[in-house]
Order: structure tokens, then C-alpha cells, then sequence
């Protein structure tokens, strides 16, 4: 049995209740929307929905992968909503978004993986919310990186695909997915050249920091310029136990070698997700 460690006081969480948190929330429930903030159990959901800010997922809230470090529901999903597109692109306009993050769950039991409806939930969005800035953050579609294009084609201005782990750890971290594949994914977005190639990294499940430089070089030569670092929290008692709290002083150290690495953006704190402040990495 794995031994429990203890969180630190580093890691308090701030609770929304505003106004603003309230609104966010009834617009979300009241539009039958997932997010990965309340699936995930994301700790800045508090601050975020206070914002008014949320990362979207779409084609359900059931994933038929079952990477052992992930809340969400893993099983047989229902089949595509087709009005989810419309319902997003018109929550973004209720609650006067100017930056919007769009996430989805796996879809492998479709024949494209969920690719089209993505590009419809793209699009919806664009038509609805001219003005909006949007940052998706995509599945590695198996590989597929003619599915990629698809989504390349529709120029959010930012797409992002998490490695998640370093390339030891990935094994045993993610069920499907494989650290080259992700790779060759955040390859092909860069190789675009049309829009940022946008990565994110979880810590304190047992790698060493010689393997986060590794990860961090691999990200770079695939042409990544956005890189996003935080602490793995477990969510529950099924997930992965957490082996280390990184300090923030630690973290700080990362972000530091990523400037000088290389990277055009880096955020790197013991609470920062994928989609925190997603608007700075424009």
C-alpha cells in the first residue's frame, strides 16, 4: 500500500461563492454543459467560475479511456449530442467571454474519435462569438494526424494536447495514449505554423527532475512554445496516489529553466492547470 502523504499548507484552496461564481454555475447546469472543472475537480474552479471563466468539454462526460490519474467517468458513452456545438457558442455568449477554453473526454468508439464534432463545436463558437478568443485543448485522436488537420483548418488560436507525464511514467499513467504519439500530435500543430502548440505537465507522481528538463527539451524540439506546470492532486481514492508535494520554490526553479530553455510561455506553480490563465498564452 502506497504511504499517504501529507498536503501541505501550500495547497489551501479557494472556494468561489460571488456573484459572479453563482451566475457561472447556473449557466453551466442550466445549459446541461460539462466542464472539466467540476469532472476533473479542478482546484481553481472557485476563482475561475468568480471570473466568470470556464474550459467546456464536450462530447459527453463519459471517456472511454481510464488514465489512472483522471476523475472523470470512464465506461460506454452516450452517442454525440449535436446540439452541444450550439449550446457552448451561446454560453460563451451569456456569460460575455472574451477568451474561451474547450476541452473534450476520448471518444474512441468513433470511427474519426470525435474529430467532427469537434470542428462543429469550432465553428459554432466562431459564428456565434466573432469576437472571442479560443484555446482548445484536443485528445490525441490515436494518432490520426490528418484528424489533427481538421482541427488545424478551423484555426482556434491556440490548440493544446497535455503529455501530462514524463515519458517513464506515461505507462503507467495514461491507458491509451503514448508520450511519442502526443508528441507527433504537438508536431504537427507546431509544423502548422499557424496558431501556438501548447503542452501541460502534472508533478509529484515520481519523476525526477533530469526527466521534466527531458520532457521540456522533447516539447521544444516538437516546436512547443506554451508549456503549463502543476501538482497532481489525487482526486479520489481510485486515482493515483500523489508521491511527492513539489514546493513552490521548486516549481519557481522550472519555470526559470523553461525561460531560458526556450519557451515563449511557461506557467509553473503547484496550482496551475492546463487551462489556468489561459488568456496569457495567446
Amino acid at each position: 500500500m502506497a504511504q499517504h502523504v501529507k498536503k501541505p499548507e501550500w495547497l489551501k484552496i479557494r472556494l468561489g461563492g460571488n456573484e459572479k461564481f453563482t451566475e457561472t454555475k447556473r449557466i453551466v447546469e442550466g445549459h446541461c454543459l460539462h466542464t472539466i472543472c467540476t469532472s476533473g475537480k479542478c482546484p481553481n474552479m472557485g476563482e475561475c467560475w468568480s471570473r466568470g471563466t470556464a474550459t467546456f468539454m464536450i462530447g459527453g462526460d463519459i471517456c472511454t479511456r481510464s488514465c489512472r490519474f483522471c476523475n472523470t467517468l470512464t465506461g460506454r458513452p452516450n452517442p454525440l449530442d449535436e446540439a452541444e456545438p450550439t449550446r457552448v457558442a451561446l454560453s460563451i455568449k451569456l456569460m460575455k467571454l472574451t477568451h474561451a477554453v474547450v476541452t473534450s473526454v476520448d471518444r474512441d468508439d468513433l470511427p474519426d474519435y470525435g474529430a467532427a464534432h469537434w470542428v462543429r463545436t469550432i465553428q459554432e463558437i466562431r459564428r456565434i462569438n466573432p469576437d472571442v478568443t479560443l484555446e482548445v485543448l484536443i485528445p490525441d485522436f490515436r494518432g490520426r494526424l490528418d484528424l489533427v488537420d481538421q482541427i488545424i483548418e478551423v484555426a482556434p488560436d491556440v490548440i493544446s494536447h497535455n503529455l501530462e507525464t514524463v515519458r517513464r511514467l506515461t505507462p503507467s499513467v495514461r491507458s491509451v495514449a503514448t508520450y511519442d504519439t502526443s508528441l507527433s500530435v504537438l508536431r504537427r500543430i507546431a509544423q502548422a505554423g499557424k496558431m501556438p502548440a501548447k503542452t501541460g505537465l502534472m508533478l509529484g507522481l515520481g519523476e525526477t527532475e533530469e526527466e521534466v528538463l527531458e520532457l521540456m527539451d522533447d516539447a521544444l524540439a516538437a516546436g512547443v512554445s506554451v508549456i503549463t506546470i502543476g501538482q497532481y492532486l489525487q482526486p479520489s481514492r481510485k486515482n493515483l496516489p500523489v508521491v511527492e508535494y513539489v514546493t513552490p520554490e521548486q516549481f519557481e526553479r522550472l519555470r526559470l529553466i523553461g525561460v531560458e530553455k526556450g519557451f515563449n510561455k511557461i506557467e509553473s506553480a503547484p496550482l496551475v492547470r492546463s487551462s489556468y490563465h489561459a488568456e496569457r498564452h495567446l
